[in-house]
């Protein structure tokens, strides 16, 4: 398996479900703006998606997949079949009992995430109501992650790579289709949550049966195996969650700031989720049931030098974007949000988030490829003690900046944190011995730091005056972000080549 066209893959099915992620935030942002609906419908949908982070694509995946690899390579079809049948169950049991928890104590719930929306009835009702529609998709997307998890460790990376568009599809036909038919419009993108989490499961059925693996219902919490997977998932929900929570946690602090905040925060970071979408979770991926098996079959060079290669890739694809986001924020947020009920004050708004989360995506990335590096070797208690530091980090930060900065303060807490975290990992490998970086890194850096110097200079001259974007025609917005984009890209990917880079030198052959 070619590790760089697997990268490709699951990137390319990720930027589907991006592009439509953008039309589908277009979409709601022309119907409803930021304000008191769309901050109910926010908080209601943070929960569930926090939980669907922690325990389905979080602490769940970074628990099963590494078991997973090593009953398939050492134990044969029947007792992995066997494997995935008893954790499908118990997951499924437990998550629909989290689910109608959380439906029955929507109320309270509310009170702990957002106190500040108690002192307005109308919109706590409203949040409450939203709540008790999405919860039920966590338990979706528990077992659409256990699908994942087993056909990325078959290497069918395109089908889970791909089923977050159908979330995406579902938002954009209710909320284009079906909010007229509401009372109030809002409660439409709640429904659009259930549609899609179902949608996503149903889709991983057929891909399943076609390897064996689809699971039948077989409660045992004795298993072995799933006594293993829970005992390394329990700790692992702080280890791989630490930004979610951070995100939760910031919704209590944004609760009490000006209506719209909670807005435009989740609008900064839905762009900030794009490259981190394309490239963190792509990454972290692929490189899962690789060094898996490399851990499995004691193999401690190539797990380091596999290592090598995602940090490479990730800082030679990441701290561009990075610097792309910070200086395209304007012309970004202007032609994807600003129609309709969105304003120019949510414009500017939404920017310093954005501009605020930019310094820390590099950090937020390489935490989710240097963490799977731990996950592989079962090792859980590095990775919490470090999250949990982050998580006490954070919350000081927010003290600091919310004051100075509001909405954007929390932002940036979240995004120098995310940087901690990935420092105190990398010290974490070296220091173990598990990661011993190849020769080369200076010249790399080098020639890096060159090309980022080049890509910023000429974005900066190119794309003008902030508030000259507000005034362009939305086509002329489009045509001229577009240019920027695809011409920055140009610009940076000519310079690499200029100074010796080559895709050849980035591929590299993964487990099957």
């Amino acid at each position: 398996m070619n590790l760089l066209r697997a990268l490709a893959t699951v990137s390319g099915m990720t930027l589907l479900s991006r592009i439509l992620g953008f039309v589908r935030d277009f979409v709601v942002a022309r119907a409803f703006g930021a304000g008191v609906e769309t901050d109910a419908f926010f908080v209601a949908f943070r929960l569930p998606n926090l939980l669907r982070r922690m325990f389905a694509e979080g602490a769940f995946s970074q628990a099963f997949v590494p078991i997973l690899a090593e009953y398939k390579n050492k134990r044969g079809e029947a007792e992995t079949h066997r494997l995935v049948n008893h954790v499908a169950s118990a997951l499924g049991l437990v998550v629909l009992i989290v689910s109608i928890i959380g439906a029955i104590f929507a109320p309270f719930i509310i009170y702990a995430t957002a106190p500040g929306f108690s002192n307005d009835a109308t919109k706590f009702e409203l949040t409450v109501q939203l709540t008790r529609i999405t919860f039920p998709y966590i338990f979706f997307m528990s077992l659409v992650a256990l699908a994942g998890g087993v056909l990325n460790t078959w290497s069918r990376f395109a089908i889970p790579a791909f089923t977050p568009v159908l979330l995406n599809l579902s938002f954009i036909g209710m909320a284009l289709f079906a909010a007229p038919y509401f009372d109030p419009p809002v409660m439409a993108l709640g429904w659009a949550v259930f549609i899609g989490g179902l949608a996503q499961l149903v889709l991983q059925l057929k891909p399943l049966a076609q390897i064996g693996m689809l699971p039948r219902f077989s409660l045992d919490f004795s298993d072995p195996g799933v006594r293993r997977i829970l005992k390394l998932m329990a700790p692992a929900i702080l280890g791989v969650s630490v930004s979610q929570i951070s995100l939760l946690i910031n919704t209590v602090f944004a609760s009490f700031l000006p209506s719209g905040s909670v807005s435009w925060l989740y609008y900064a970071d839905r762009l900030m989720e794009f490259p981190a979408g394309m490239l963190g979770v792509a990454l972290g991926t692929i490189l899962l049931p690789s060094l898996s098996k490399m851990h499995a079959d004691k193999n401690p060079t190539e797990f380091s030098s596999l290592l090598d290669w995602g940090l490479r890739l990730t800082l030679m694809l990441t701290l561009p974007a990075a610097l792309g986001l910070a200086l395209l924020a304007v012309p970004l947020i202007t032609t994807l949000f600003y129609h309709g009920a969105f304003t120019a004050a949510d414009v500017f708004q939404t920017r310093t988030a954005l501009v605020a989360y930019s310094a820390g995506l590099a950090g937020l990335i390489l935490v989710k490829v240097l963490a799977p590096a731990f996950y592989a070797r079962q090792d859980v208690r590095t990775p919490v003690k470090f999250g949990l530091i982050t998580l006490a980090v954070t919350q000081l930060m927010n003290l600091v900046f919310i004051g100075p900065l509001q909405h954007a303060g929390l932002a940036l807490s979240i995004g120098l944190a995310s940087c901690i975290n990935a420092g105190m990992l990398y010290r974490g490998l070296r220091q173990r011995g598990i990661y011993m970086p190849q020769p080369g890194w200076a010249k790399f850096g080098a020639k890096l730091g060159v090309a980022l110097v080049v890509l910023g200079l000429a974005v900066w001259f190119a794309v003008g005056a902030d508030a000259v974007w507000l005034k362009y025609p939305g086509t002329e917005r489009t045509i001229r972000l577009l240019v920027l984009v695809i011409g920055g890209i140009l610009v940076y990917f000519a310079t690499l080549f200029a100074l010796g880079f080559r895709v050849k030198d980035f591929r590299r052959r993964g487990t099957s």
